[in-house]
């Protein structure tokens, strides 16, 4: 059974930056695709970023050039590292396995002078 805890978030203000961490166990990490998604109240949740079991990713528009995804093989963890927030990404950030459609808790990023 897959799970995914994420952990990170918290209050920045604008142009700060921030390494949200999505804990997983069950995942294989060579074959399942992982992404992360967020999602604003009133909102579609909305893609952000994703990697894929080679290693390659691609992100959102809004986020390419600011956001990285990246995983630690061997502490089972998938990271976003953001940089240049903006208050157009407060959001509640949720780790998903896109492979078995599994998602964590979420996660709320707040950013705010």
């Amino acid at each position: 059974q897959v799970q995914l805890v994420e952990s990170g978030g918290g209050l920045v203000q604008p142009g700060g930056s921030l390494t949200l961490s999505c804990a997983t166990s069950g995942v294989v990490f060579n074959t399942d695709m992982m992404a992360w998604y967020r999602q604003v109240p009133g909102k579609q949740r909305e893609f952000v970023a994703r990697i894929e079991p080679s290693g390659a990713t691609a992100y959102a528009d809004s986020v390419n050039g600011r956001f990285t995804i990246s995983r630690d093989w061997i502490k089972r963890t998938i990271y976003l590292q953001m940089n240049s927030l903006e208050p157009e990404d407060t959001a509640v950030y949720y780790c998903n396995d896109i492979t078995w459609s599994y998602w964590g808790q979420g996660t709320q990023v707040t950013v705010s002078s």
